[in-house]
């Protein structure tokens, strides 16, 4: 493959879809600023957040609460 292959022509984007990705661009910059505000973790749980999913894992055991 060429490196210097053009790119295929877009659709121009609507005012609705700028503003969109605008207003998404803004969300990730808070959502990044929120997050290095936040003090470092100490022993936490390895992978995604438990409360987001509802229930705990531990040891393959899965507990509502």
């Amino acid at each position: 493959m060429a490196d210097d292959a053009p790119e295929p022509e877009r659709k121009p984007l609507s005012e609705a879809a700028k503003r969109a990705l605008a207003e998404a661009e803004e969300r990730r910059k808070a959502a990044d600023a929120a997050k290095k505000d936040l003090p470092r973790e100490i022993n936490g749980r390895d992978g995604p957040e438990p409360v987001r999913y509802g229930d705990w894992e531990a040891g393959g055991i899965a507990t509502d609460f």
